[in-house]
């Protein structure tokens, strides 16, 4: 008994009605006397899913040619840094050939 735990009865709920349907011949009368032209029909919907293959196409797209951009520039700067490393050293061999003589 303590393991099972006991719950309330639920309440009986009332039944419900179905609701009324208006037909076209029992339409109410319009609250206005002048003429109003029908609605227009809705334009017809585009489909989203090309537009968003376009977009993840797109974004995939800026992202390679950053990756790529970004890994040419960084061997840019590693080949400026690694000749100014080999001009400083030439000049301070050529600096120090100079002075031995």
């Amino acid at each position: 008994m303590l393991l099972r735990p006991v719950y309330p009865q639920a309440p009986e709920l009332p039944a419900v009605r179905p609701s009324t349907v208006v037909l076209g011949s029992e339409a109410h009368a319009p609250a206005c006397s002048c003429q109003h032209s029908p609605a227009p029909a809705p334009a017809p919907r585009r489909p989203v899913a090309p537009l968003v293959a376009a977009g993840a196409g797109g974004v995939a797209a800026v992202i390679a040619v950053g990756v790529v951009l970004t890994a040419l520039l960084t061997a840019v700067a590693v080949g400026a840094v690694s000749v100014a490393v080999c001009a400083v050293v030439l000049r301070s061999l050529l600096a120090n050939h100079n002075r031995r003589r």
